[in-house]
């Protein structure tokens, strides 16, 4: 617990440091950047092996292949509302708030020239190629790239197939069961490394765009960031609240990965360590290792609610008004075309840039968020990160195999640690 304790603390040192080394020392901060690249190159080495060894050890394992079903639609219907919500919440605010009225901002052409790229990235993700692209062609094409889906999807047939063996698959299942061991270990010795690499992509992020952006930007990204309290406070504290889970202490768990996400702006920083401490917090192995990475494709609240306050952010700025007809098309489109694709550099801003061109809005406002973007998606992720959390913590408890007992031992460690 000291360890976690430690870790927290040089986090958060080296974001206020990293904020005034970008600040002061602006053409010096950005060459920074390698360390946060660094950082992320690590996380993404352990990222494939982890999820793939503890979902087959968390399915195969307890031998129970009739409860994944279950769990698995259950997981779906806890994803579609919260991200239909989350959606829903993004048009609410956008239409009283109003953040694209009155916007003026210069675009350089060379912002430009890199939105009209994003235009040429492949959109295709209806939900019948959303379905045929979970399945991988090559686990270990799908490992290259990180596809956090395919990798699922791979390691639930691999489970159901040492099932299917028995006892003959015994050594197989030994096997990934110690890999998982030593996986978390690295894990462990890769986030010594966390310090600095937020202090490098802190640093650099400051140094490109300057302290100024966040005056310029000011409305929007307070908008944003309200918009996210409040789906906080609407969702994922009423979901605790409902299954009896203290939300506090559940955050107060995860202050690790969760400051990890706001740090880096990355998904895939902050899973490991997020598992883990799920895990610890009373969540069986074989929900966190289904649960958790099924929702970084599915259940991206975060990034769902800014996408539909973003785009009709865009729209304002273009003076165009939506009528309530359109704007529920623009949401159940995003409903769709934001599942899938997590892995996808931009991500939101190319899902953004596919959809005002389906709707025939100009890309000016696309052009306008890519100045503040990574301001915005440190709010997002991070959110991204408590909701799935959330919905690992809201699954088990719905399928009654929540360790109450484990939870209040791990949260009476972590206040005596404190004290």
């Amino acid at each position: 617990m000291k360890n976690s304790k430690n870790l927290t603390l040089y986090i958060f040192s080296a974001l206020v440091l990293g904020i005034l080394f970008g600040w002061l020392c602006p053409s010096y901060a950005v060459k920074m950047q390698p360390l946060g690249d660094m950082f992320l190159r690590m996380v993404k080495m352990i990222i494939a092996p982890l999820i793939f060894a503890t979902l087959t050890v968390g399915i195969a394992g307890h031998g129970d292949v009739k409860n994944l079903g279950k769990i698995g639609l259950k997981t779906i219907i806890y994803f579609e509302i919260a991200t239909t919500i989350a959606l829903i919440l993004g048009l609410v605010v956008a239409n009283i708030s109003k953040p694209g009225v009155g916007f003026n901002i210069e675009v350089s052409s060379d912002t430009m020239a890199i939105v009209e790229k994003m235009q040429t990235i492949p959109k295709d993700h209806s939900f019948i190629d959303m379905l045929v692209n979970a399945v991988p062609t090559s686990i270990a094409d799908s490992m290259a790239r990180g596809d956090l889906l395919q990798i699922v999807v791979f390691a639930i047939f691999f489970a159901l197939a040492i099932c299917a063996v028995g006892q003959k698959a015994r050594p197989v299942l030994n096997f990934l069961q110690s890999l998982c061991d030593v996986m978390f270990k690295f894990t462990e010795y890769v986030m010594q490394f966390a310090p600095f690499g937020v202090f490098g992509a802190i640093a650099a992020t400051v140094g490109q765009n300057g302290i100024g952006i966040l005056l310029s930007y000011a409305k929007l990204v307070s908008i944003t960031y309200l918009s996210l309290i409040i789906f906080v406070a609407v969702v994922l504290v009423v979901a605790c609240k409902i299954v009896k889970i203290p939300f506090f202490g559940l955050l107060k768990t995860i202050k690790d990965p969760a400051m990890l996400a706001f740090t880096t702006a990355s998904s895939e920083a902050a899973l490991p360590k997020a598992m883990s401490q799920i895990e610890k917090f009373g969540v069986p192995k074989s929900i966190v290792s289904f649960v958790m990475p099924m929702g970084y494709t599915f259940n991206l609240d975060g990034s769902t609610l800014y996408l539909t306050l973003a785009t009709l952010f865009c729209a304002q700025i273009a003076g165009i008004h939506l009528t309530l007809e359109q704007q529920l098309m623009i949401m159940f489109t995003l409903m769709l075309t934001s599942k899938g694709i997590a892995g996808v550099p931009r991500v939101s801003l190319v899902i953004l840039t596919g959809t005002l061109t389906a709707f025939h809005i100009p890309l000016i406002g696309v052009a306008i968020l890519l100045g503040i973007d990574q301001i915005l998606d440190m709010g997002r992720t991070t959110i991204n990160l408590i909701g799935n959390c959330v919905a690992a913590v809201v699954v088990a408890r719905w399928e009654n195999d929540f360790d109450y007992d484990r939870m209040k031992t791990f949260l009476n460690l972590e206040s005596e640690n404190v004290n």
